[in-house]
């Protein structure tokens, strides 16, 4: 199975692994908004939300443009990259996880910004949401999408 994932998304399953060693429940692409897409977002015991972004290379990090506009929809912000990454291109400010396909560490704590309670209750609820509807597909794959489903 694990030559029919891309680079991207063997770091996002390490990342899952670690996190849920971590107490957190973890998504893959979630949208928290239109035009966002985020590798990985996980929700914590009390709450938290990390935005989780793996990259597999120099040059797809050079190339996301949108990453800062992640900072708005989290409690705090990480790169996952694999042991081959330059990780001097990546922002001091931000967190930094190594990994692989089969786990990961924290090397570095992203700078904590707490989200406002209204968002945070907003973001819950479509992490839930999305998780419910995903697993509700993978059970029943001939379901039809909801009028709301993109």
């Amino acid at each position: 199975m694990d030559d029919l994932l891309q680079p991207g998304q063997l770091l996002a399953r390490g990342v899952g692994r670690h996190l849920r060693g971590h107490g957190f429940v973890s998504i893959e692409e979630f949208v928290p908004t239109r035009g966002l897409r985020i590798d990985v977002m996980g929700l914590g015991p009390k709450g938290e939300l990390w935005v989780i972004e793996c990259k597999s290379s120099r040059a797809d990090f050079q190339s996301d443009n949108k990453w800062q506009g992640y900072l708005d929809w989290c409690d705090r912000y990480f790169w996952a990259v694999d042991t081959e990454f330059p990780t001097e291109l990546l922002p001091q400010e931000t967190g930094l996880i190594i990994a692989d396909p089969y786990d990961a560490e924290i090397i570095r704590m992203g700078e904590e910004s707490r989200l406002a309670p209204a968002r945070r209750k907003k973001l819950i609820q479509k992490f839930a949401m999305d998780a419910a509807r995903r697993l509700h597909r993978y059970h029943d794959p001939k379901l039809p999408p909801l009028p709301d489903e993109s």
